[in-house]
């Protein structure tokens, strides 16, 4: 049996997507990100610029997409460490910039984990389908 799901008003189903619990989603952003930190760092980009910055908010949407909006906080809370530990400060070493600079990097990474994961949180109803075996299978199972 399938489960397919239908926003309300519309005929089309679509297949019900598995989201990653908050757990799991904390385990793959954290690997995740510290991939990126050390893509940053063969490609030269272990600076505080407008490049980091981006790349560490699209990963932070890509990963809120396969997750529920439940784990957006936990995503952006591991992308501020490692963009603030390896990035902004180098040599892991966290420190505050500032309630508005570091607020601000937070907000925009949370913002890009949740906007992209929402989508998946509309209400739907749920449909059964039930895949009915084949005329051709019925005849070979009753021979």
């Amino acid at each position: 049996m399938l489960l397919y799901r239908a926003r309300p008003g519309r005929r089309t189903f679509r297949p019900a997507p598995d989201r990653l619990p908050v757990s799991m989603s904390g385990v793959v952003a954290f690997g995740a990100f510290a991939a990126l930190v050390a893509a940053l760092a063969v490609v030269g980009e272990l600076h505080a610029t407008w490049f980091a910055l981006g790349a560490f908010a699209v990963l932070c949407a890509i990963l809120g997409a396969v997750s529920r909006p439940v784990a957006a906080p936990l995503i952006a809370g591991v992308g501020w460490l490692f963009f603030n530990g390896f990035v902004v400060h180098r040599y892991a070493i966290l420190e505050w910039g500032g309630a508005g600079v570091e607020g601000a990097r937070l907000g925009l990474f949370a913002a890009a984990a949740l906007v992209s994961a929402l989508p998946a949180a509309l209400p739907r109803r749920k449909v059964r389908v039930q895949i009915l075996p084949s005329l051709h299978r019925v005849r070979s199972t009753l021979d």
